[in-house]
């Protein structure tokens, strides 16, 4: 059988704005866009994608992230979340910085922040995402 996780959705009111805010906190590109839909994959899957790929390429190509409009807004804590790490070279707190300047929010889910390696944010609509330690893997 040959079953891949393929994308995460994520619901929002402006799905545009959403995914142009993602793409650059991720250093994504857009793949493909429609007035009820915006998917996001990273640059490299966009390279790959002009050769038809294996099944073991494929099975390794990178998830996808899709933004969908909802009318409604959000309304309680995620009951799923994406976690972000910055590779071990890299300045993390720096990396969280860029992040709250570019609008996320810092976000209170009853964390003890001297007990965590992690930050948690929230983007533009309020979904809440970590920012963990630097790793190499």
């Amino acid at each position: 059988m040959a079953l891949k996780w393929y994308t995460v959705v994520i619901d929002c009111l402006d799905a545009h704005a959403q995914a142009r805010w993602w793409a650059e906190v991720l250093d994504w590109a857009v793949a493909y866009e429609a007035p009820d839909e915006v998917v996001l994959v990273p640059r490299h899957a966009l390279e790959e994608a002009a050769r038809v790929p294996d099944l073991e390429t494929w099975m390794r190509r990178g998830q996808g992230l899709v933004f969908v409009p909802v009318p409604e807004g959000k309304q309680v804590k995620n009951r799923l979340h994406l976690d972000l790490a910055p590779y071990a070279s890299q300045d993390r707190d720096a990396e969280i910085q860029r992040l709250l300047e570019m609008g996320a929010t810092l976000v209170d889910v009853g964390q003890d922040p001297d007990e965590v390696t992690w930050t948690v944010l929230a983007d533009p609509e309020g979904n809440e995402f970590c920012v963990l330690s630097s790793r190499d893997q």
